[in-house]
């Protein structure tokens, strides 16, 4: 890797260890930038669509979170059309039925859409693009063992003894990565990561109408630390509707657990009434490794040049935020720049910005579970004060507040500050409504979901 402070590019080799969806868009990224990329991947990967024992969250629901498709869309043009070409459902989260602490929300203030489809379909779609790219091989079925130096070079060894040589090595490998073992191995100190664990565990399954008929919208019910339960569905490809049941501690369902049963126990008792008129398509998949982990590569002064780490390699959130793909996709357009500009300024600050991109996210997913750890004590005072501003400004959107709304949209997507929340009309309406003590009142029940629950309606 160049050491001088002048502008030049890298018309160089870069492994990328783990074809995972963030791997995949930084081999978007790197060969965009004008770099020979090889993607190592450990799994065989199916040539159709289907879920694979690498990605054990694969039968879960995913979006892209606004920022995130606008991300993909750069890395993979033509991206988004594909998408819905192949079945994706666009869902306007502002419209979509939302349950949470203080009720149901407004349904008829617009916010981001998301396109809504099966983790394999995305990820076959997006890895069609991607090796499509010139200068971009894939190596299937090869399972990375270590790195090691040659000179100014890496060496990427295989378990079955091959050598892959890199300027650059992007370790994209997920929740499993080796990168601390890898580091401890070649010399390097590493910090052990922060942990916020609150032990969420859900339960996957697909459902589908009777009649075959697509879903019009989906449905969430948020739990809350009074109520650690909850369920999300969402409208997939092919007619099909994506449920997932997810509870924190000992309320999490379990292998055998009817996921209509689990509905009725709810505060919100819709999603019991829509699955009795449903049938199954396929069992229920279970998934507990959920807990957030960040590590703080890059921090230490000495990081290894031709280095970096990304998605959930780096840091890994509780996936029903729904935050890991956007993040990764943040990051490959992060790395792109870099690589476009190639300052020869070492990987170490390139690192800490991979790494900065997490920031949100982060306290948003973390914060969030804070509040279901068993053993946590008392918030801090900053945490408190946050969480009960936040919560003002949540009861303005179910009383129909249009600012309210849009902010906490903005925020959600990642594409705004949260300094959108202390807006001076934001702070005038909270104290107003204080001032006046109101009442909240209760939405009703969402006229969209009517037509699956066979309720009359009006």
């Amino acid at each position: 890797m160049p050491t001088s402070g002048r502008s030049t590019r890298f018309p160089q080799d870069v492994v990328v260890v783990g074809a995972s969806l963030s791997g995949l868009l930084a081999a978007a990224a790197a060969a965009q930038a004008g770099c020979s990329v090889i993607l190592m991947e450990r799994d065989v990967l199916p040539p159709v669509p289907e879920p694979r024992r690498g990605v054990p969250q694969g039968r879960q629901s995913h979006v892209l979170l606004h920022r995130g498709l606008l991300a993909a869309e750069e890395l993979v043009p033509g991206l988004e059309q594909a998408m819905l070409a192949a079945g994706a459902v666009r869902v306007d989260t502002g419209t979509l039925p939302w349950f949470g602490p203080y009720g149901w929300q407004p349904t008829w203030i617009p916010s981001y859409d998301v396109l809504s489809l099966t983790r394999p379909l995305l990820e076959h779609l997006v890895r069609e693009r991607v090796l499509g790219l010139p200068g971009v091989e894939l190596r299937e079925g090869v399972r990375v063992r270590g790195l090691r130096r040659r000179g100014k070079r890496w060496l990427v060894a295989g378990v079955d003894g091959t050598e892959v040589g890199a300027d650059l090595v992007v370790d994209a490998s997920g929740r499993g990565s080796r990168m601390p073992q890898w580091l401890t191995e070649l010399g390097y100190p590493v910090q052990e990561p922060e942990v916020v664990d609150a032990a969420l565990g859900y339960a996957c399954r697909l459902y589908r109408r009777l009649d075959g008929r697509p879903f019009p919208t989906g449905v969430v019910v948020l739990p809350s630390p009074q109520e650690p339960r909850g369920m999300v569905a969402l409208p997939v490809e092919d007619g099909g509707w994506l449920v997932v049941a997810s509870g924190y501690g000992d309320q999490r369902p379990g292998r055998d657990t009817d996921l209509g049963a689990f509905a009725a126990t709810l505060r919100e008792p819709v999603l019991a009434e829509i699955l009795r008129g449903l049938e199954p398509a396929g069992d229920a998949a279970l998934y507990r490794q959920t807990a957030n982990r960040r590590h703080r590569f890059g921090t230490a002064r000495n990081w290894p040049d031709g280095l970096l780490v990304v998605g959930d390699a780096l840091c890994a959130f509780n996936p029903i935020y729904g935050q890991g793909i956007t993040v990764g996709a943040c990051q490959a357009l992060v790395l792109r720049r870099a690589l476009a500009r190639a300052r020869g300024r070492g990987t170490r600050r390139l690192q800490r910005r991979l790494s900065a991109v997490a920031d949100l996210p982060w306290a948003v997913a973390s914060g969030e579970d804070q509040h279901y750890l068993p053993t946590a004590g008392p918030a801090p005072r900053s945490r408190r004060l946050t969480d009960g501003w936040v919560g003002q400004v949540a009861v303005l959107v179910v009383e129909g507040d249009r600012r309210a709304s849009q902010a906490l949209g903005r925020v959600y997507h990642l594409m705004g500050s949260p300094r959108e929340l202390l807006h001076p009309a934001l702070v005038l309406a909270v104290a107003r409504r204080r001032l006046q003590r109101r009442q909240l009142r209760p939405l009703a029940r969402p006229a969209v979901l009517d037509d699956l629950v066979n309720l009359p309606s009006g």
